[in-house]
C-alpha cells in the first residue's frame, strides 16, 4: 500500500472552487469519486493523519496512488460530474445501492403509430412512457387485463400486430373487445392514439373523470333503454373499481411523491422505496448496499437519489420524502428541478399521512436488511468462510466452532446484569444462553463486571469437568453426569470468548481467566464504534475487511449478546419498579406482598388485573386494592420515561426500543 503522503497534492495547487475529485490505484483504475463545494479544504482532509481517519476511509487512501480533480462552475455541475463518473468508473470504494431484484415497468410505447401496451423490466428507452415499477408483474398483468375492457388499446407484439393487418384478420383480443383491432382498421389512429391518451391518464392517477363519464354514459343509455349498452358500461365501471381496489389511496392530497426510508448498520444500509402517484401507491423498489466511508443518513440520501435519478427525467415526481436532508439539499432539488422541467421539493415529513406513510417504508426496509442477513447467514458455505476467516485474522490454531460472547447492560450503575450467548458452527445455541446478575460490584463499572461473569462462567466449567465422566458415542466422546447420566453441557470449553467492548473489557476478561489458570481459550473484543477487534495485550486493533465474512459474523454474535443482556435488564428494571413502588403502599408488608404476587403469578398479570380483581386476594381490602392499582400504574408511567437505551440488532435488523 501507498502512503498518502507520497502523491499528496503540492501545498497551494488545489484549488478552492468547486469540483469533483478522483482518486486512482497504482494500476490507474478509479477507486472513488467525490465532489465538494470546495476542493481544497475536501482533499486536504484526506491527507491528514491516518490514525485521525475512519478506518473505511484510510484504506482507500492508502489503496490509492494519485488523486486528480475537475473544476466546475456550480454545485449542480459537481452532482451531474459526479454522478457521470460513478457511472462510467464504478468505484469500489463508491456505495452501490443493489437492487434486491428486478422489478417490472408498465410501458406504453407512445413514439409507435399505433401504441403498445406491456409490461416488461430492465432499462428504459426513449418514446415509451413508463407506470411503476411494481412489486410484482402478475398484479399489474391483471390490473392491465381488467383496463383493456375500458380502454381497448393495442397490446399484442409486433409480429402479431403484422401477421394480422397481412391476413386482415385481428387476434382474438380483437373479437372479445379487448383490443379496438387497428391493425384491420376497425378504428384509425388518431382514435387509437385517443384510447391510448385516456389510459395513461387514467393510470397516472387521474381516476374519477373516467368513473364519473362512465356513469353518466351508464344511465343515459338505460333511460334510452339500451340495456346491452348499458350492462356493457356497468361491467367496465366494475373493471374500473376493481383496478382502483388494488391501489389504496394512502395520501388525501392525491400527491405524487417517492418516499424513501433507510435500515443501517455499521457494514450494509437497505433503502425502500415507495412509488406514489395520484395519491395512490403504484410500486415498491428495494436496494441493499455496502457502507464504504463513514457517511451518515444524510449522506446516504444524497448519494441514493444521485443514483436514483442521475439518469431518469421522466420519473422524478414533484416530491421526494427523506428521513433526512441530504448536506447539499437546495442544490440537489436544483439538480432535480432542471431533470424534471418542474420544480422538485426534497422534504423530511414532520406529521400526518406522509410521515406514517414513512415509517411504513421503514420498516419495510428494516426487514428487507433482516432478510438479506438472513439469507446470509443460513448458508452453510458463507458460515463455514466465515469460521475460516476467524481464524486467519486472529491467527488461531483451530476454527472456532464454538464462540461465547459476554455483554454487560445496566442503567447509571443499577440492575446490572450481563449476557452468555452461544453460536456453534456460525449458528446460534439459544438453548445454551445464560443470564448473570452481577452482584459483586458497586455501580457502573463494565470492567469488573466483565471480570466478574467471566470468572464465574469458566469456574463452573471447571466444576463441571471435575465432575464428569467421558463415555463414547456415535458422534464421538462426551462428558456426561456420573449419577444422571446426562451430557453436561458447560462441561466443554468454548473455541473462541468474544467480549462487547475494546481494551479493558478484553482485559479483564484475560485477566479472569489468568486467575482460573485456563490458558487455552483465545479472546478477543469486537467494538461498536469502528468494528474493531481487540486481542489481548496488543496495542491496534485487528481491521478485518469491511466485506469479511468473519466480521459480519462476529458482529451478529456481538449484537445478539447486546439484545439477551438489554431484555434481561428491562425485565429486572421493570420488576424491581413494581416491587419497589408497593413497598410505599401503607398496610402492605412483606407477608402481603408476596401473597399478591403468587396469588396473580407474575407482575404482568397484577398490571392487568383492576380494583375489584386485586381486593379478591386475602388480606387485601378494597382500600389497600386501590392504593395497590394507582402504585402499579405510577410505576409502569416512570418506567416508560425512564431513559432508554436505543440500538439497532444488526443480525435481524430489528430497531430495539426501551419499551415492552
Amino acid at each position: 500500500m501507498a502512503s498518502p503522503s507520497s502523491y499528496r497534492p503540492a501545498a497551494g495547487s488545489i484549488p478552492t472552487k468547486p469540483g469533483v475529485y478522483r482518486f486512482r490505484d497504482a494500476k490507474g483504475r478509479v477507486i472513488y469519486v467525490g465532489k465538494a463545494k470546495s476542493l481544497r479544504p475536501r482533499l486536504s482532509s484526506y491527507f491528514q493523519d491516518i490514525g485521525n481517519l475512519h478506518p473505511r476511509t484510510a484504506t482507500m487512501v492508502t489503496t490509492g496512488a494519485s488523486v486528480e480533480w475537475t473544476v466546475v462552475d456550480t454545485e449542480v455541475e459537481a452532482l451531474q460530474l459526479e454522478y457521470s463518473w460513478i457511472k462510467e468508473f464504478d468505484p469500489r470504494f463508491n456505495v452501490k445501492y443493489r437492487d434486491d431484484k428486478s422489478y417490472p415497468w408498465l410501458a406504453v410505447t407512445v413514439g409507435d403509430e399505433f401504441p403498445r401496451v406491456m409490461v416488461g423490466r430492465g432499462a428504459k428507452r426513449k418514446g415509451t412512457r413508463y407506470f411503476g415499477p411494481y412489486s410484482h408483474a402478475w398484479a399489474i398483468r391483471e390490473t392491465v387485463d381488467q383496463l383493456l375492457r375500458v380502454f381497448p388499446m393495442r397490446s399484442c407484439s409486433n409480429g402479431v400486430f403484422k401477421r394480422s393487418a397481412q391476413i386482415g384478420r385481428p387476434c382474438l383480443l380483437g373479437y372479445i373487445d379487448k383490443c379496438a383491432a387497428p391493425c384491420v382498421g376497425n378504428v384509425s389512429p388518431e382514435e387509437h392514439r385517443e384510447i391510448v391518451d385516456d389510459f395513461c391518464d387514467f393510470m397516472a392517477g387521474n381516476t374519477s373523470a373516467f368513473t364519473r363519464r362512465i356513469e353518466r354514459e351508464m344511465y343515459a343509455a338505460s333511460e334510452a333503454l339500451d340495456f346491452e349498452k348499458a350492462a356493457r358500461l356497468r361491467d367496465d365501471l366494475g373493471a374500473l373499481t376493481k383496478a382502483l381496489e388494488k391501489q389504496a389511496v394512502v395520501l388525501g392530497d392525491g400527491t405524487d411523491a417517492d418516499v424513501i426510508a433507510l435500515a443501517e448498520d455499521p457494514l450494509e444500509v437497505a433503502v425502500q422505496i415507495f412509488y406514489v402517484r395520484g395519491g395512490r401507491i403504484r410500486g415498491q423498489r428495494g436496494w441493499v448496499a455496502d457502507r464504504s466511508d463513514d457517511s451518515d443518513t444524510a449522506g446516504l440520501v444524497q448519494e441514493f437519489l444521485l443514483q436514483l435519478y442521475g439518469g431518469e427525467d421522466d420519473s422524478i415526481p414533484r416530491e421526494v420524502l427523506v428521513p433526512a436532508l441530504p448536506p447539499d439539499s437546495d442544490v440537489m432539488e436544483q439538480l432535480l428541478t432542471e431533470r424534471r422541467g418542474s420544480k422538485v421539493a426534497i422534504r423530511v415529513p414532520q406529521r400526518g399521512d406522509k410521515r406514517d406513510l414513512q415509517q411504513t417504508v421503514a420498516t419495510n426496509a428494516a426487514q428487507a436488511l433482516a432478510l438479506h442477513k438472513t439469507k446470509r447467514a443460513s448458508d452453510l458455505t458463507t458460515r463455514n468462510r466465515a469460521l475460516e476467516e476467524i481464524q486467519k485474522s486472529l491467527g488461531l490454531d483451530e476454527v472456532p466452532l464454538r464462540i461465547e460472547c459476554y455483554d454487560v447492560s445496566n442503567l447509571q450503575g443499577t440492575e446490572v446484569v450481563a449476557s452468555m450467548v452461544v453460536f456453534e458452527d456460525g449458528l446460534a445455541r439459544k438453548s445454551e444462553y445464560r443470564r448473570f446478575v452481577i452482584r459483586g460490584v458497586d455501580g457502573q463499572n463494565d470492567v469488573a463486571s466483565m471480570h466478574e461473569v467471566i470468572t464465574r462462567r469458566f469456574k463452573r466449567l471447571l466444576d463441571e469437568q471435575a465432575r464428569s465422566e467421558t463415555v463414547s458415542t456415535d458422534s464421538g466422546p462426551m462428558l456426561v453426569d456420573p449419577e444422571t447420566g446426562r451430557p453436561r453441557k458447560f462441561a466443554y470449553a468454548p473455541s473462541l470468548v468474544v467480549v462487547d467492548g475494546g481494551p479493558p473489557q478484553v482485559a479483564a476478561a484475560q485477566q479472569a481467566l489468568a486467575e482460573l489458570g485456563v490458558n487455552d481459550v483465545p479472546v478477543c473484543g469486537l467494538a461498536k464504534r469502528l468494528e474493531e477487534v481487540w486481542l489481548p495485550g496488543e496495542e491496534d486493533p485487528v481491521i478485518m475487511a469491511r466485506t469479511s465474512e468473519g466480521l459480519y459474523l462476529l458482529q451478529r454474535i456481538r449484537d445478539e449478546a447486546h439484545r439477551f443482556a438489554i431484555t434481561h435488564h428491562r425485565g429486572r428494571r421493570s420488576k424491581s419498579m413494581v416491587e419497589s413502588a408497593l413497598d410505599d403502599v401503607p398496610g402492605l408488608g412483606e407477608v402481603r406482598r408476596k401473597t399478591l404476587l403468587k396469588h396473580f403469578g407474575s407482575l404482568k398479570k397484577l398490571r392487568e388485573a383492576d380494583v375489584d380483581q386485586i381486593a379478591l386476594v386475602p388480606g387485601i381490602g378494597p382500600r389497600t386494592a386501590s392504593a395497590i392499582k394507582d402504585a402499579v400504574a405510577q410505576a409502569d408511567a416512570t418506567r416508560k420515561t425512564a431513559p432508554k437505551e436505543p440500538t439497532i440488532n444488526t443480525a435481524t435488523g430489528e430497531i430495539i426500543s426501551d419499551d415492552e
